[in-house]
């Protein structure tokens, strides 16, 4: 006999870290224990339940057996003890006398039980024990109680506990994940295999797959990360906890930790586009007109999105309004370019928008990202050309064949952040700080030929002429 109290300890411990009922636990036990009386003293298809005394550490067993009538099972034949002798696993002789005789078994032949008296009882001996007995109910018998178990079936216990064990557990972990899906959730790195990350999440594994991860980071064993979960399902081998920091959800669950407002349902993020690791475009709305949406977002001095920039590893964010005018909406979202006019197509769900012609390489962005953002934010197709008639292709041509197309140092000016109005850096006002630069060095140069001139020439001195 064994130690009660050392063996609830060991219960309630088990039940602390690995958040596994109690119930379960002691289901587990009980149907290992069964199957050891089985292996040992019971026989090869009887149905054996033990109960278990967790105070008194006593253990009872009982055979069950199912009421059945000519309904539920079919009955032993000569060709089903003919068929069952035959050890080859071909086509029993019951089988190839139908098919000679073209007869086949019927559905319900197929899918009823062969009568087995170590499990099945007949409803009339049934009821000669009990008479309001039923099809389908279970007749109990007592077994005598064992306490002396052998070595394989002291091993076929353990093996059967540790599988109910682990099966509870991933039952577990499923309920407790599946309620966080759609969530931001924290873990540390384990490790990196072939550009899959793997996060330990305490008590589950989170993998981000190459195409959920942002481009531009380094991931390295022991950070601690935060990524949004977006799928949760159960396979053979556990739980499978798919994490993400490129999904566009990630951005919006960032902004609700942030901002209160966003939190609370004030300000709504209409829409989300983005290119993860470079940049973002946030159309947001709100509830209240007293509430600033952009303002909300931004925080004071800009310490929200800056928050959130920093967790996606500088990605830049455009904070527009949002409006149900289409025309405001896509005029909004090309900023900071300005938009001179634009044509709406409702049918074809198209916008034509002019632009200043020196703003094109703006409104178009550098790799044609700042348009491509706005066609995912609105939900329109934008063709965009300059106020002159430039169209997008003909100033693609121009930087293929002029190599004039705008700078990354230009890309970064002329992006300002948060739907601020700013100025934007011409291509003039570049050539007007260029001329400067060549200047200062040719009026340097030409200075110091003054200097090099003026001493060749300089007369002599009055103690030289003396000399």
């Amino acid at each position: 006999m064994f130690d009660i109290k050392v063996f609830n300890s060991a219960l309630a411990q088990l039940e602390e870290e690995r958040g596994i009922p109690r119930e379960k636990i002691m289901e587990a036990i009980e149907q290992a224990i069964a199957a050891a009386y089985k292996k040992d003293y019971g026989k090869k298809d009887q149905i054996v339940r033990a109960f278990f005394d967790a105070e008194t550490g006593t253990v009872s067993f009982e055979q069950i057996k199912i009421v059945a009538d000519e309904t539920t099972v079919r009955m032993p034949s000569e060709e089903d003890e003919e068929t069952a002798e035959e050890t080859s696993g071909n086509v029993s002789r019951a089988s190839l006398s139908h098919e000679h005789h073209g007869e086949t078994q019927s559905d319900e032949e197929e899918i009823l039980p062969l009568f087995n008296p170590e499990r099945h009882i007949l409803v009339e001996d049934a009821k000669r024990m009990k008479k309001d007995i039923a099809v389908g109910d279970e007749m109990i018998f007592p077994l005598e109680s064992k306490d002396d178990y052998g070595r394989i079936a002291a091993q076929t216990a353990k093996q059967v506990i540790i599988q109910k064990i682990r099966e509870a557990e991933k039952e577990s972990v499923m309920g407790e994940y599946a309620d966080r899906k759609g969530d931001i959730v924290s873990g540390t790195i384990q490790r990196v295999e072939r550009g899959t990350v793997f996060v330990d999440l305490d008590r589950a594994t989170g993998i981000i797959p190459y195409e959920e991860q942002i481009p531009t980071e380094h991931y390295r064993q022991g950070m601690r990360i935060r990524a949004y979960m977006f799928d949760v399902a159960e396979t053979p081998r556990g739980v499978s906890i798919r994490l993400s920091r490129s999904h566009p959800e990630f951005l919006r669950r960032l902004f609700e930790m942030e901002a209160p407002e966003v939190a609370s349902g004030v300000v709504e993020l209409k829409s989300i586009a983005r290119e993860p690791g470079s940049r973002s475009k946030v159309a947001v709305y709100s509830n209240d007109a007293h509430v600033d949406p952009i303002g909300a977002c931004v925080g004071q001095r800009g310490m929200r999105v800056s928050t959130i920039m920093n967790e996606l590893a500088g990605e830049k964010i455009d904070i527009i309004l949002w409006d149900e005018k289409p025309d405001r909406f896509v005029a909004a979202a090309l900023s900071p370019a300005r938009v001179l006019g634009i044509e709406i197509d409702e049918t074809r769900r198209a916008a034509k928008v002019t632009v200043p012609s020196e703003q094109l390489s703006l409104a178009i962005g550098k790799g044609g990202q700042n348009a491509r953002l706005a066609v995912k934010l609105t939900g329109w197709n934008i063709d965009i050309a300059g106020d002159d008639g430039t169209t997008e292709e003909m100033f693609s041509e121009e930087a293929l064949h002029h190599k004039h197309s705008f700078t990354e140092d230009e890309d970064e000016e002329g992006y300002i952040s948060l739907g601020a109005v700013i100025e934007d850096v011409t291509e003039e006002q570049e050539s007007d700080v260029a001329p400067g630069l060549h200047e200062t060095e040719d009026d340097q140069a030409t200075d110091a030929d003054k200097t090099e001139e003026a001493i060749e020439t300089q007369e002599p001195s009055d103690d030289e002429k003396t000399k």
